[in-house]
């Protein structure tokens, strides 16, 4: 095939890929040819992806680093340079979400949610452009979620946080793309991840869990999705196969956004 799915060669910097979506989207990569570099906010977390990595028969590279802070992460992908080599592919996974209402949450708890949703990719994407532009290539991946186009109760700051990350990605390839540096998104549906297993749970008398239902029923694939499928579209991504597509939010959703919903019986 004259199409160029490899990764081979490439350097890719996936934040808080200890475990969950980046951990399946690393994994992915790899896969393909990719060295995987990944960070968490703490040792003990670190250590656990590291072990996971091993596991699966990936040699990763893990970092602490908190991505809200600047300057760590100035000085975390100056170390991974000097340690690993300049980064090619960038993911912006890590993030947070707090399901609050909105008249019951704290201005600071929805900074804290924009901080790690929205602030820390701009930190760690300027970290990584200027590299990017001397060698005269990258790519960057945001994980935008379909709460960057869907809103929904007690997601307030987690829906403004991955709103503002879409035009974020869009903003980067419009100042970019010149450079030959590609910035899209991706947006997960709901995946079936260790923090959502009490919501897919059975209850006692054998139904389904309430939101379990309502996911299944909004979902034209009328399932979770495996954190593994969003491996596909991210390598895609992150490949020369994808070297025209700019500026673009990919969602991974299983329909949802296509679909209106069953008429009630």
């Amino acid at each position: 095939m004259s199409v160029n799915f490899s990764l081979e060669g490439k350097i890719a910097f996936v934040t808080g890929a200890s475990y969950g979506i980046g951990f399946a989207i690393a994994s992915g990569m790899a896969k393909a040819g990719a060295k995987i570099v990944f960070n968490d906010i703490k040792q003990e977390l670190v250590d656990k992806g590291l072990a996971a990595y091993k596991e699966a028969g990936i040699d990763a590279h893990g970092y602490v680093c908190d991505v809200t802070n600047e300057e760590a992460v100035n000085a975390t992908v100056e170390k991974i340079t000097k340690e690993v080599g300049p980064i090619d592919i960038l993911v912006n996974n890590a993030g947070i979400i707090k399901r609050i209402p909105m008249c019951e949450m704290t201005a600071a708890e929805f900074r804290q949610v924009i901080d790690v949703d929205l602030n820390a990719p701009f930190i760690v994407s300027k970290a990584v452009i200027p590299s990017m532009i001397e060698r005269g290539h990258g790519k960057i991946i945001n994980i935008c979620s379909m709460m960057s186009e869907l809103g929904r109760e007690t997601v307030s700051a987690y829906a403004a946080a991955k709103g503002g990350l879409k035009m974020l990605t869009r903003n980067i390839c419009s100042e970019y793309g010149k450079y030959n540096i590609q910035c899209n998104g991706i947006g997960p549906g709901y995946i079936e991840t260790p923090q959502t297993a009490p919501l897919r749970e059975r209850q006692p008398d054998g139904s389904r869990h309430p939101f379990d239902s309502f996911i299944v029923a909004k979902t034209p694939a009328e399932r979770w999705l495996k954190p593994e499928e969003l491996a596909g579209p991210a390598v895609f991504l992150a490949s020369e196969a994808s070297d025209a597509v700019n500026g673009h939010i990919l969602y991974v959703d299983g329909g949802i956004l296509a679909y209106i919903g069953k008429q009630p019986q």
